[in-house]
């Protein structure tokens, strides 16, 4: 059975799947076509089940974005589809999920080259936007280390002193180290690669939201992210359908003022640690 029989749609990517970039996706994915990349045959298919039967347009392809070449063959594989008019990265491993090496290759550099890959493919008009999070926001960097990681050639950003020593130090820092990077990829490639294209990309940074995976930190670090709710204004975690709210308005034309930013929706946590409240006591 045909569904949509309209051709030439609007492709909207998504690299990495899951709940979060699942709920945006199905707020704008509408009329258009998604192209659906994650790198294990099984859940890719799963995920792009889940959508078709909510009636959206699904193609997929296996895409492993710790590796360039992968990426950048996704990246011409879904220019090959049509106009590549929105792209949501959501790729990334949590702490109590991996390695530091690995949270670095996949959420810091895995990030940064699917920036490179699809900023030259990306629609005049378009927009992307980065999956990121509130640890972003968790450690304190000179300016100077700042400027590396946002304009060091992706393939050099594993020399970066701050990536060769303090994130390989345990994954709780390479999460806080690769976050703040894709905070700092992202400006750049706004003004420049992405900016060049006449498309905008921003990040935003999810507090504590609760999805299945979630829970593999919860019942690793159960009090410490208790002690982040509790210290918290708005007192309580936050649910996938409120990052799609402010993803979707990111992606949308009434956000066409906004690109190169990036958005904390944490229901306060960082504005608890700014003031004192409430301080990492992790050693993951």
């Amino acid at each position: 059975m045909i569904f949509d029989r309209n051709e030439n749609k609007e492709i909207l990517v998504l690299l990495g799947g899951g709940v979060m970039a699942t709920a945006i996706a199905k707020r704008i994915g509408a009329g258009k076509k998604i192209l659906l990349g994650m790198p294990g045959p099984e859940k890719l298919e799963k995920d792009a089940d889940e959508l078709r039967h909510s009636g959206y347009d699904v193609v997929t392809k296996t895409v492993d974005a710790t590796d360039k070449g992968s990426i950048e063959a996704f990246a011409a594989y879904a220019s090959t589809l049509g106009k590549v008019k929105y792209f949501i990265d959501s790729a990334g491993a949590s702490p109590n999920q991996a390695s530091p090496e690995h949270i670095i290759q996949l959420d810091l550099i895995g990030t940064a080259w699917a920036l490179d890959a699809f900023g030259p493919v990306m629609a005049n008009g378009g927009a992307g936007l980065v999956i990121s999070s509130q640890a972003g926001h968790m450690m304190p960097m000179s300016y100077e280390t700042e400027q590396q990681l946002a304009t060091a050639p992706s393939e050099n950003l594993k020399e970066l002193d701050i990536v060769k020593y303090t994130a390989m130090e345990r994954s709780g820092n390479a999460y806080m180290v690769a976050k703040r990077c894709n905070h700092l990829r992202v400006r750049t490639a706004a003004a420049t690669t992405w900016g060049d294209r006449g498309a905008r990309i921003n990040t935003i940074s999810p507090g504590i939201i609760v999805t299945p995976l979630a829970y593999d930190e919860f019942h690793a670090n159960g009090a410490g992210y208790q002690a982040m709710i509790d210290a918290s204004p708005a007192k309580r975690v936050g649910t996938a359908d409120e990052i799609a709210e402010l993803g979707a308005f990111l992606l949308s034309d009434k956000a066409s003022f906004i690109t190169g930013t990036d958005i904390l929706i944490d229901g306060g946590v960082i504005a608890a640690m700014n003031s004192g409240r409430f301080g990492l006591t992790s050693n993951r």
